[in-house]
């Protein structure tokens, strides 16, 4: 009796271990390639030579871009350089990115930017919000961007409990921000389990100096977020279960859901066009290309253009989409005065005219 019942233990484990990699390969479209659509005047991003994965353009056309991110179990082509903030300034005919000086005192040897976000106080200090993964450990870095001396100043580094794997910011405030936690463990073993296993447990966090909880959960794998000109909604990506979540934003800083869009790739950052509404979406047609290097089979690059997403039918338009010979695993675009800027993960960044 005792072999039975552990027989059936067994066989029922291995079938929910078989179900589960199945749905894996699913989430991660594991079998799509894509088909190429190109834009005039593409270049790369001279200076980013190892990911670019978050893009955030100021008003004035300033880009602070988030570049050399290690990924545990992922590909690096700099595994021993630190990251940094670098800035491309899209009023300029040059296409060359410059690193941003840090203040002295900042911890720059395992400084491992992901997520970046910005808030303009009334009196127009710009501060730049960066989801840092320091030796596998997750914090917010806050800093204060001095245009005239082309550095940031640290002004505070931001831990806690439920912030364990910070993957994005969208700031609202000085020292407030809402960011996306897009696993629930920190530990890298238990990470890649809970994706295994499809656990739904990442979620979003609203956080202030007095305040701090979640206001969303459930998740697959939240990951980009981003907030609408009129302040009234926050987008978050779903990366793994294809979705991007509209979410209304209350007086009190919560969120209630008001629609789900489902699309058929996996949805990184998300980036608004103040001027429209728009969201730009870095995407990954195949994930298991991401996660599984091959450079004869590289990762492909995908940007779609969400248009009237409040509307019953909004518009999801493919922008620009290349099979990995020019840019490997887009996760971010954001647009500026007819121009595209493309990030990856882990490769170059792109600057294209629209």
């Amino acid at each position: 009796m005792a072999r039975l019942v552990l027989l059936t233990t067994l066989g029922l484990a291995l079938a929910l271990l078989g179900e589960r990699f199945v749905a894996l390969r699913n989430r991660l479209n594991a079998s799509r390639e894509v088909e190429p659509v190109d834009l005039p005047n593409c270049r790369l991003i001279k200076g980013v030579e190892a990911g670019s994965e978050d893009i955030h353009i100021l008003p004035n056309g300033l880009a602070f871009l988030s570049v050399g991110l290690k990924v545990p179990g992922m590909q690096s082509f700099t595994p021993e350089k630190p990251g940094g903030i670098l800035m491309l300034d899209l009023n300029q005919d040059s296409s060359r990115a410059r690193e941003l000086r840090v203040s002295r005192g900042f911890d720059l040897e395992s400084f491992n930017p992901h997520g970046l976000s910005t808030f303009i106080d009334q009196d127009d200090t710009v501060y730049l919000f960066v989801a840092n993964r320091p030796e596998h450990r997750s914090t917010v870095e806050i800093f204060k961007f001095e245009e005239e001396e082309n550095s940031l100043l640290h002004l505070k580094t931001l831990r806690h409990e439920l912030l364990p794997s910070v993957n994005d910011i969208v700031a609202v405030g000085p020292e407030h921000f809402y960011a996306t936690n897009s696993h629930y463990f920190s530990d890298t073993f238990l990470k890649y389990l809970e994706v295994y296993l499809n656990l739904r447990w990442t979620n979003v966090i609203y956080y202030s100096p007095g305040d701090i909880r979640v206001v969303a959960q459930g998740f697959d794998s939240a990951n980009g977020i981003n907030m609408s000109p009129d302040e009234k909604y926050i987008y978050v990506a779903d990366s793994f279960a294809h979705e991007i979540h509209v979410m209304e934003k209350h007086t009190n800083w919560s969120l209630t859901q008001v629609k789900v869009l489902h699309l058929d790739t996996i949805v990184d950052n998300l980036s608004v066009d103040p001027s429209t509404g728009d969201l730009w979406v870095g995407c990954h047609p195949n994930g298991q290309k991401l996660f599984i290097y091959d450079p004869s089979n590289p990762p492909a690059s995908q940007v779609l253009r969400i248009q009237n997403i409040l509307s019953e039918t909004p518009t999801v338009s493919t922008v620009y989409a290349n099979n990995g010979s020019v840019l490997q695993g887009s996760t971010v675009g954001s647009v500026y005065g007819g121009k595209l800027l493309i990030g990856t993960l882990y490769h170059r960044a792109l600057q294209c005219q629209l």
